[in-house]
């Protein structure tokens, strides 16, 4: 500490302590925001308009460790402006520190009394006697010599105003533990004890050189070519053959920076041994005391600085990893304190003793909600498996397992078998069983928590930040996600809406496709693609190459090798026959066009239009289309026959009114054309035609930083292998600064729609775009004029209705777009990331609830 610095932990309960007039509110103005004290004076005005008013003192502190509270459970540093010369106002301060996992510091301001009573009768709101600061003044002399008794970790003493006011500046210090600015990439290897061969073998795995003969104090130089860094969870000593050169290797890549390390129990308790400590010689510390026999004094000196040097926990990568030997709760996370070493070092038991002898363990990670990835080891298990964000890596090395090492932040798994069982485990662990493909995390998604869904959500998503969800729109997703849809394991992703263009001003139209491109345009967009809309309904297809792939990677067994379900994850088909023939021909189309070796995978999710409309819609066109147009047929067939009769007879106004209803004919005839174009018979999957148009997501990759034509082509050639099935969906690449492009397109969608076409979708080039404002529409549709007569109704184009509908606003459609989307993406990125169940069904069930948002759904 410099003469003019104070040094405390960036996050700390700062205590000022200092009898009335010392000049703690002053000090503190100096020193911290605004935001980061909270006095007891402005406390007592909170509660009562009068900072002065001593009966209010009691709910003045109420207010005061309230306020705290919020603050450190934020792991926000935090400063008591009190006078806090009392032991008993200290000890709630110093609990509230223990309780948050924060360090308690305490500033004590140390006055002269004579000094203090200048200032205060400078002040007409101190009006109490002398005798209030001579009490205070022997209270506080009485706490200083207690400080660091009562659990205050920093404490300066400031003895004179001239001291004080020589304080320039307070340093902030990071936490030991604190390496958020190490991004990776890092390999984190499990419990070691003491195998040093395999450790060495994992190593050169792993890609690092080793070379035994090091220069200086080093018995080890270890490198990377591609400078990635070790972490170790701890444990690196007993039970094992080799204590010592595990401890030897580590050692020297901690100090030549090559690696990191936390402490488990073994190496606390070897410490505590070398230290002195009467610890009972067990569990294998007695093979690693043994082993230690002939070391020199001086290695077993340097070994207690760098055990006694190991920090608890490690978060890195700005707060996405935390490394501990037994793992960490999130509010421990970057905290120092008892409890949380603690933890970090054994983990959270029951009290009671198993049939083995050992320790019943809470198993922390079942309940874990963490934003973090927690890596840790301590229990050994025959497999790592990720369970809630957090992985067990320590797989049983000394007892005949392997040593596991977990590549970061490529989550990838790399492990070397034991070369012999070197110590039989108390509680058995069979490494030899095979399992039955699934994983923890699929065991505990069986069971889905309702408070992860219901109530107002905000999910932040990488594209969109944050995203609210309503309470009430939240429950109508849970009501159909509980009566409709098909097995919530499936759901990795519901599509979003879409948005039209803008309405059009041309004579006739309601949407036209210069809206859309001067859209685009508007935003900066210079090349989009166009593609034919069809005539069906929105499908989401997953599939798997085998019924293994689906155990193992989405948790289900028994249910076929895919699923094909609606917008609202509704099992497309009722037909469990027609169901399996459309799903084996859709695996079959995949496998003989290479998809699973070209993209590497052993499953897909997919974007697509399935046709007809009417497998789907059925019901819709039987009672609401289709009994509209033939009553509206019916009804106009005998009018328009009574009034071209009545018409011959030259009644006046007859002849008007007889055109005025042939109008009305002739549009309920086209709606019935119209409608009709979405319908055919289905008796067999060979009735159906499939056009996928996204290749949403494969194991490891969410393609959505891939181009549509990427997609396309990547299409064409499941569409290859059965044209019966799949139909490629026809598309153009147009610049929107072009006018003969533009004008093409145009010409393409009149000939589409003319012909009967639902008409097109118009998509930026890149999947995902940004553009003057931020994100852009992922796809603008632009409908026919026959299609939009099925949405608006028979009589749409008339004159007085084509203008009422002109009217339409699109800003809410627009923004629930983009929302979707939004957690669309996110919601296979998370299932891409192998992310709990819950975290991914948290965007599901977001796009579901947002689709009860008041948008007019004809938009």
């Amino acid at each position: 500490m410099k003469n003019n610095e104070l040094n405390i932990p960036e996050l700390s309960l700062v205590a000022l302590i200092g009898i009335s007039g010392s000049g703690k509110s002053t000090f503190a103005r100096k020193h911290f925001k605004d935001t980061e004290v909270v006095s007891s004076d402005r406390c007592r005005a909170m509660v009562s308009d009068d900072e002065n008013n001593q009966a209010a003192t009691g709910d003045a502190f109420d207010l005061l460790h309230f306020i705290a509270s919020k603050r450190l459970k934020s792991g926000l540093l935090t400063v008591i402006d009190a006078t806090n010369v009392q032991s008993e106002s200290r000890a709630s301060l110093t609990e509230l520190a223990r309780q948050f996992h924060c360090i308690p510091v305490a500033i004590v301001l140390d006055v002269p009394e004579r000094i203090c009573e200048d200032r205060n009768k400078k002040r007409s709101d101190r009006d109490f006697g002398s005798h209030v600061i001579s009490q205070q003044r022997a209270q506080l002399k009485r706490s200083i010599r207690k400080l660091k008794d009562e659990g205050f970790r920093h404490i300066h003493v400031l003895r004179s105003v001239e001291e004080i006011e020589s304080i320039e500046k307070i340093e902030r210090e990071k936490l030991y533990n604190d390496k958020k600015e190490v991004t990776g990439p890092l390999d984190i290897i499990g419990d070691v004890h003491g195998c040093f061969i395999e450790l060495f073998e994992l190593l050169g795995t792993l890609g690092y050189v080793v070379r035994t003969e090091a220069e200086g104090n080093l018995r080890f130089e270890v490198t990377h070519p591609k400078g990635r860094r070790a972490v170790f969870v701890g444990d690196l000593v007993d039970r094992g053959p080799d204590s010592p050169g595990v401890l030897k290797l580590v050692m020297s890549m901690v100090k030549s920076g090559v690696a990191f390390c936390v402490p488990g129990n073994h190496d606390a308790k070897l410490l505590r041994y070398l230290n002195g400590k009467n610890v009972l010689v067990n569990h294998g510390l007695e093979k690693t005391v043994e082993q230690l026999s002939g070391e020199s004094e001086q290695f077993k000196n340097e070994l207690k600085d760098f055990l006694h040097g190991l920090v608890s926990h490690y978060v890195f990568d700005n707060g996405k990893l935390v490394v501990a030997h037994a793992g960490l709760r999130e509010e421990m996370q970057g905290r120092g304190s008892g409890a949380v070493r603690s933890f970090c070092m054994y983990g959270e038991t029951t009290g009671e003793i198993d049939e083995f002898g050992l320790p019943v363990r809470y198993n922390w990670a079942l309940e874990y909600r963490g934003k973090a990835k927690v890596v840790y080891g301590h229990t050994p298990v025959p497999e790592a498996q990720w369970l809630n964000r957090t992985i067990d890596i320590d797989t049983g090395c000394v007892f005949g397992g392997k040593l596991t090492a977990l590549r970061y932040p490529e989550e990838e798994l790399v492990s070397v078998k034991a070369k012999a069982v070197y110590q039989i485990p108390a509680r058995p662990i069979d490494f030899e069983t095979q399992q039955n493909g699934l994983t923890h995390q699929h065991e505990h998604d069986d069971l889905l928590d309702i408070d992860d869904v219901t109530g107002k959500r905000i999910v932040t998503t990488r594209l969109r930040n944050s995203v609210t969800i309503k309470e009430e729109n939240s429950i109508a997703a849970l009501e159909v996600m509980s009566r409709f849809a098909l097995n919530p394991k499936w759901l990795v992703y519901l599509p979003p809406t879409m948005s039209p263009s803008e309405t059009s001003k041309a004579e006739g139209y309601l949407e036209h496709p210069a809206e859309a491109f001067n859209y685009f345009r508007s935003q900066g967009i210079e090349k989009v693609v166009c593609e034919e809309k069809h005539m069906g309904s929105r499908a989401v297809i997953v599939i798997g190459k085998d019924e293994e792939t689906i155990r193992t990677r989405f948790g289900i067994d028994g249910e076929g090798l895919g699923v094909c379900y609606t917008r609202t994850g509704r099992n497309f088909f009722n037909d469990t026959a027609l169901k399996k023939q459309f799903i084996a021909s859709v695996h079959e189309a995949l496998t003989q066009s290479g998809f699973w070796e070209t993209l590497n995978t052993g499953w897909v999710c997919m974007d697509a239009e399935l046709m007809p409309w009417s497998v789907k819609a059925q019901a819709l066109l039987k009672d609401q289309y289709a009994s509209v147009g033939t009553a509206a047929k019916i009804a106009l067939d005998d009018v328009v026959s009574v009034l071209d009769e009545t018409a011959k007879r030259n009644i006046e106004g007859m002849a008007h009114l007889l055109q005025r209803f042939s109008a009305k004919q002739e549009m309920v005839a086209d709606y019935t054309k119209a409608y009709q174009h979405y319908c055919w018979p289905v008796t067999s999957a060979d009735d159906l035609t499939l056009a996928p148009f996204h290749i949403l997501a494969t194991e490891g990759s969410v393609h959505v930083d891939k181009n549509h034509v990427w997609h396309m082509d990547t299409i064409k050639s499941i569409c290859d292998a059965d044209p019966g099935l799949f139909l490629m969906t026809n598309h153009r690449i147009v610049d929107v600064n072009n006018e003969v492009e533009v004008n093409d397109a145009v010409a393409w969608w009149t000939a589409l729609t003319e012909q009967g076409g639902e008409g097109m979708v118009i998509k930026p080039y890149d999947f995902v775009a940004a553009g003057k404002k931020g994100l852009v529409q992922p796809a603008v549709k632009c409908r026919g004029r026959e299609y939009l007569r099925i949405i608006y109704g028979p009589e749409y184009t008339a004159s007085e209705n084509l203008d009422r509908l002109r009217n339409r606003s699109l800003s809410g459609k627009r923004s629930l777009a983009l929302r979707e989307f939004a957690l669309g993406v996110e919601g296979l990125e998370r299932f891409v990331m192998k992310e709990p169940l819950r975290r991914v069904h948290e965007c599901v069930f977001g796009v579901l609830a947002l689709e009860s948002e008041e948008v007019d759904p004809r938009l």
